[in-house]
């Protein structure tokens, strides 16, 4: 050890033969070890009760023991001395080379096993010192690395290059629900799967991984009891010296109440709050997408623009409450209305409605539907002690013939829907009838 490099230390030795305590000192001498302020660093202790107060008091950052005190003997001693100093490295010394001890005295919690008759054998006792104390240091890092690691929330798996599953944190086991012992020799990837990835999926995580560079992504799990969770992942390939991949540290968090706050988010930036329709916005999306659609494939749409006939009255007399439970009511019956899933029931506000038919044969199948609303929204509605009847008026505009634009199209089936009112109200208006009437 270069002098520049030693460090003062001290080292507690509990011994009761004063001529082995006086090879230790000499050995630690020879060694270079030094304390603080001192040349000798050894502190003596000749029972294992003394030692014990000296280890409480002086903190030493080594104990040599010996296994053989007037107050204490064999493996016991250890036990005791490390229950006193659990921080601190002991290093066993005996009057006899016995394997069996050696190895009892570490499963017990030594550091090493060292023979008196070893002392003065190229500096034995100075390596073993020297060794503890680093051994020591690593064996600090690695508990406060293991405290992190499973203190952490994410998930933590290590596999081997097999994906065997060799290690997992607490909230691996917690999130997936599987205990250390269930996931340890399995392959995470089958043990999870839950069905929502196809094999492209993970072909690409394992081009990626297999070739050293990290991978970041989304997926589904599945828990032990079934369930579905969203993960995030992050699988980091680990290489030896010898540059080869021997095992993958895996990252896991459940993003379950992220994404469904998102998606929550995203629904009421989408959705009308009271009646859970789609709203404005939606609906000219989805517009967009049945227009490009219908001019690839040379079909027809149809836009209905519904108002309620005399729905004022109903908040002026029955209040507010009641005019939202009302516009709840008609807003199923509508849904009850439309033929299939591709079709849009949307809300724009108070008490206007738009039904969007994605793909109809000919006008006559909005008639068809316009006739259906008309009947579903007369029968009268019971809310509370209240029994209501009103009906409505829609206005109709059908792609190509009454617009190609989505401004067109609502503005047109808008003014159909006027009509419909100056004609008496409960009734449907094609906005083609218009322009004849108009020429006429």
């Amino acid at each position: 050890m270069n002098k520049s490099t030693r460090r003062p230390i001290s080292i507690l030795v509990i011994e009761d033969d004063p001529g082995d305590l006086g090879l230790i000192r000499t050995n630690v001498r020879l060694a270079g070890l030094r304390s603080m302020g001192q040349d000798d660093p050894v502190i003596w202790a000749s029972t294992l009760a003394d030692g014990m107060a000296a280890a409480a008091v002086s903190k030493p950052d080594v104990i040599l023991l010996d296994l053989s005190l007037p107050d204490s003997s064999g493996i016991a001693t250890v036990e005791a001395m490390r229950a006193t100093a659990p921080a601190v490295p002991i290093i066993v010394l005996t009057g006899q080379d016995d394997h069996q001890l050696a190895e009892a005295a570490l499963h017990a919690g030594a550091q090493d096993y060292l023979a008196k008759g070893q002392l003065f054998q190229q500096d034995a006792l100075g390596r073993a010192i020297r060794h503890a104390l680093v051994r020591q240091k690593l064996e600090s890092r690695l508990r406060l690395f293991d405290a992190a690691l499973n203190a952490v929330a994410s998930g933590i798996m290590i596999t081997d290059v097999t994906a065997a599953i060799t290690w997992a944190n607490p909230a691996f086991t917690e999130i997936t629900g599987f205990t250390m012992s269930e996931v340890v020799g399995r392959n995470p990837g089958a043990m999870l799967n839950s069905g929502k990835q196809d094999r492209r999926f993970y072909e690409g995580m394992w081009q990626t991984i297999l070739v050293g560079r990290v991978w970041t992504g989304e997926l589904v799990n599945r828990r032990k009891n079934g369930s579905h969770f969203d993960a995030a992942l992050t699988i980091s390939p680990v290489t030896g010296g010898d540059g080869n991949i021997h095992h993958f540290v895996a990252v896991m968090q459940d993003i379950s109440a992220r994404k469904a706050t998102d998606e929550r988010v995203q629904h009421l930036a989408h959705h009308d709050q009271l009646t859970d329709l789609p709203n404005r916005m939606l609906l000219s999306d989805r517009l967009f997408q049945s227009l490009a659609q219908v001019r690839r494939e040379q079909g027809t749409l149809a836009v209905m623009f519904l108002d309620l006939d005399d729905f004022k009255p109903v908040n002026d007399t029955l209040g507010h409450d009641i005019g939202d439970l009302l516009l709840k009511e008609v807003a199923l019956r509508l849904r009850g209305c439309v033929p299939r899933n591709s079709d849009t029931v949307a809300r724009l506000g108070g008490d206007e409605f738009v039904v969007l038919l994605a793909q109809i044969d000919q006008a006559a199948d909005a008639a068809v539907v316009a006739r259906k609303i008309l009947t579903a929204v007369m029968r009268p509605f019971v809310i509370g002690p209240h029994h209501i009847t009103i009906s409505t008026s829609i206005g109709i505009a059908v792609y190509p013939q009454h617009g190609d634009e989505v401004s067109g199209l609502l503005k047109n089936a808008d003014t159909a829907m006027y009509h419909a009112k100056k004609a008496g109200r409960g009734c449907y208006r094609f906005f083609r009838e218009l322009a004849e009437t108009t020429r006429a």
